[in-house]
């Protein structure tokens, strides 16, 4: 892996409550707080969490789908946060994504070789013949024969319409790919063919991917760092292997016990959290997790814990430490 891809750096996401006949705002939804990472060129970084914890918002933020509230994200040199238009367009040829509804991200009325060519006629990197030829080249790559060019998204299983979403991602031969939730809709069987597909991709290509799951075995299958977010917060970040054998934040601890555990006769000590996950419209002080955590101090309530290396590559945010 080269340098750093994309820098994230205090990275905001608020999202207003309208009420009202004039729909005047009356408070925020915090969906990402302060959030800071870097991903290595050729890095895959997962980002697990409970749902509605942000991730999602995250990436969509990354991809400037979704306008962050405050923060900067550079990717590849550029800030992406100032770019607009046109400029924005085309640095757009170096990121994709792939979503988890692979049917409702696919145009029902188009066939497979238009959906994976559109992307190089609008951008103007082809002409008509060669997109179609480079359609053909993706589909077998992505495992699908070159006569389903002209089939219609209906007409093909989930597990093959996310290959096509995958093509499509590829098409302007991107250097990075974010996954939101790519395999979360399919077979268990159907899940590890696509994951093996990412990863022969990612060293044919040279590939980065940001890859958001709440699934914590498929994260440590395709990840090589990971980062858990808690109520729009970045908690733990740590390579895949420090992560998952040895847990720092209360919250990570949590997660690793409820996930099933593979091998026979191999019992985890379950972590049961009390209560519900806050309201982020209305974010507890100090430490945003305060109110679940078992080990919870007078420090955590008033205390917001930085984000902070403890060992090298692995970061944690906790005041027991």
């Amino acid at each position: 892996m080269g340098g750093n891809l994309l820098e994230v750096r205090n990275l905001h996401k608020q999202f207003p409550i309208r009420a009202g006949l004039l729909r005047r705002t009356i408070g925020h939804v915090n969906a990402v707080n302060d959030v800071s990472f870097t991903l290595g060129t050729g890095e895959t970084l997962g980002i697990v969490g409970e749902s509605g914890c942000g991730k999602s918002t995250l990436g969509r933020m990354i991809m400037r789908v979704t306008d962050p509230t405050g923060g900067t994200i550079m990717f590849d040199g550029e800030s992406l946060s100032e770019l607009h238009g046109a400029k924005l367009r085309h640095a757009r040829r170096k990121f994709q994504m792939v979503f988890q509804d692979p049917y409702a991200s696919l145009n029902p009325k188009m066939r497979v070789e238009h959906i994976l060519a559109e992307p190089l006629l609008v951008n103007g990197v082809m002409d008509r013949e060669q997109a179609r030829e480079r359609a053909v080249r993706l589909l077998q790559r992505v495992g699908l024969r070159e006569s389903d060019r002209l089939r219609f998204p209906h007409q093909f299983s989930g597990g093959q319409r996310q290959r096509i979403g995958i093509a499509r991602a590829l098409a302007l031969s991107p250097k990075l790919i974010v996954a939101d939730e790519a395999v979360s809709a399919l077979d268990v069987s159907i899940q590890s063919q696509i994951l093996n597909l990412m990863l022969d991709l990612k060293k044919e290509y040279g590939l980065s991917y940001i890859f958001i799951s709440h699934n914590l075995a498929v994260v440590r299958h395709i990840s090589d760092r990971v980062g858990v977010m808690y109520l729009g917060h970045l908690v733990e970040l740590a390579d895949k292997d420090s992560l998952y054998q040895n847990p720092l934040h209360p919250y990570t601890r949590a997660l690793l016990s409820s996930a099933p555990v593979a091998k026979r006769g191999v019992q985890r000590d379950r972590i049961v959290l009390q209560g519900d996950v806050p309201n982020p419209a209305n974010p507890p002080g100090g430490c945003p997790f305060h109110t679940r955590c078992p080990q919870a101090m007078d420090a955590c309530r008033t205390v917001k814990p930085a984000l902070r290396q403890l060992e090298p590559g692995h970061a944690v945010a906790c005041h027991l430490y």
